[in-house]
């Protein structure tokens, strides 16, 4: 089915985690900086708090990024607002995140179990799910997604899935997949293994599924992806992206 999150001229080009090469990842500060340089889409994460809050981070713990410490699954929201994130930026909701910023596309990756129900229930209620993608490594976490969500809000395939698309890229084995999936999202090999060629690419466009390559932040590799056909590449190296983009007229 056409997906309202998708209609935009591909390439797409994804603000991960807002650009978090600058220092800081999944801030308010970092997507207004992505969305001052253009960018339409941005990639970000959501755990849910001991309260049932979805909030915009990508670790299971606060440790690597932020002043404190501890599992955000085992923490409140009121344990949160004291959290800093380099020095000032707080962890913040999504629905704060989904309000500020109407015009936003969000790629959203659940990135645990208990942020299935709070993240579905939160885009709906902020009336966002024209323009979510809802992502997981997890096929069961997904298809828990899909059960809440509906066949209407765009979904991504998981890590298995998105093997067996690969696979049946080579072998030409017929698959299918929910009607709630629009993209493939991968990087471009697995270890020694390639994941994204011009068969695989070929293969996810006659499912109708557009192909989203993270994360990509040599220019070099850029060019390269984009050559082949790629639907949206991912990057942490927001300028860099956009100026490939704009030296091939692409940046929209």
């Amino acid at each position: 089915m056409p997906f309202p999150y998708l209609d935009a001229p591909t390439p797409l080009a994804f603000a991960h985690r807002g650009g978090a090469a600058d220092g800081d990842e999944n801030t308010a500060e970092a997507f207004e900086r992505a969305v001052k340089l253009g960018y339409r889409y941005v990639e970000t994460d959501v755990h849910a708090t001991a309260d049932g809050i979805p909030v915009v981070f990508h670790d299971a713990t606060l440790d690597r990024v932020t002043d404190g410490a501890g599992a955000i699954e085992s923490l409140t929201w009121s344990d949160l607002q004291s959290v800093r994130i380099g020095g000032a930026a707080l962890v913040p909701r999504l629905d704060e995140i989904l309000a500020a910023w109407p015009e936003t596309r969000f790629n959203i990756d659940i990135k645990a179990d208990p942020g299935v129900a709070p993240t579905v229930e939160c885009v709906r209620t902020s009336g966002a799910t024209d323009r979510v993608l809802l992502a997981s490594f997890s096929n069961r976490r997904l298809a828990q997604v899909r059960s809440l969500a509906g066949p209407s809000v765009a979904t991504s395939l998981g890590s298995r899935s998105a093997a067996l698309l690969r696979l049946a890229s080579v072998t030409g084995t017929p698959v299918r997949f929910p009607t709630s999936v629009a993209a493939v999202q991968v990087p471009p090999r697995h270890g020694r293994f390639t994941v994204v060629d011009r068969r695989f690419i070929a293969l996810a466009h006659r499912l109708g599924l557009q192909v989203h390559v993270w994360t990509i932040d040599d220019p070099t590799e850029m060019n390269r992806l984009l050559d082949l056909g790629v639907d949206g590449i991912m990057t942490d190296r927001l300028t860099v992206l956009k100026e490939v983009y704009q030296s091939r007229g692409l940046w929209p």
